[in-house]
């Protein structure tokens, strides 16, 4: 595992991590089962699998990215919402947060 500081979170991507800095506070997000679930109910209708389509296609929208955002941050540990979200900066801005949001797509999915 890496060394953390604000501009380098501590993260496994070998357990699904992604690092990401969000209003100056280093995180660890993952996409647990659970984080997941909430995706999902987040995303209303949609599926995972459509979901995983429009990142492919480059098809996704802010609403995915945040979606995914917030899903990562809470299988991470963070205890806050969507709502939280709204005036946080990401450290990297709107390009950082959906690099991000295909990461933890992709590495929940990947094979060991």
């Amino acid at each position: 595992m890496e060394a953390s500081t604000p501009h380098n979170p501590p993260h496994n991507p070998w357990a699904g991590e992604v690092s990401l800095v969000v209003d100056g506070q280093a995180y660890a997000c993952k996409l647990t089962l659970g984080a997941l679930a909430e995706l999902e109910a987040a995303l209303g209708a949609d599926t995972l699998v459509e979901l995983v389509k429009r990142f492919e296609s480059g098809a996704f929208s802010t609403r995915d990215v945040l979606a995914l955002i917030v899903a990562g941050l809470r299988g991470g540990g963070w205890q806050g919402s969507a709502r939280d979200m709204v005036g946080a900066q990401i450290e990297g801005g709107v390009v950082r947060a959906a690099e991000a949001a295909a990461q933890l797509l992709a590495r929940a999915f990947a094979a060991p």
